[in-house]
């Protein structure tokens, strides 16, 4: 199995720990317990949506592990990339209210793992047969 194949799941890995550690933390803070048994969290109402959304954040990582380390060369390539983009723009995109020190560095190092999980996809060349 090539070196690319393994440092991509691992960093896949990273992020669906450091995703998983940045929610555990999150139901410590002050309040946020009382807000999601009140049906509300970070501002937003709890519903379908919004735990489909969370479901679909916490699988794809887990999804993308095992692709990363089983499909051929070219789809392997462009699946990382398209969903490191994707989940790169949504780490930076998506803080609603500015994060406290534990949350920069779990939410940041997600972001530069997706990233780093596109570069290495983008600049790894077609192994030889």
């Amino acid at each position: 199995m090539e070196d690319w194949k393994i440092k991509i799941a691992g960093l896949w890995i990273f992020k669906a720990l450091a995703s998983l550690t940045f929610t555990i933390i999150m139901l410590m803070e002050e309040g946020v317990l009382e807000g999601i048994m009140a049906g509300e969290v970070l501002g937003m109402e709890i519903g379908p949506e919004m735990l489909l959304v969370g479901a679909i954040e916490a699988w794809a990582p887990l999804v993308m592990i095992v692709s990363s380390l089983t499909l051929k060369y070219k789809a392997n390539r462009w699946t990382n990339i398209i969903v490191g983009i994707v989940f790169t723009a949504l780490s930076l995109v998506s803080v609603a209210e500015p994060l406290s020190a534990h949350g920069i560095l779990l939410w940041g190092s997600q972001a530069v793992a997706t990233a780093s999980i596109v570069w290495i996809a983008w600049k790894w060349s077609k192994p030889e047969a």
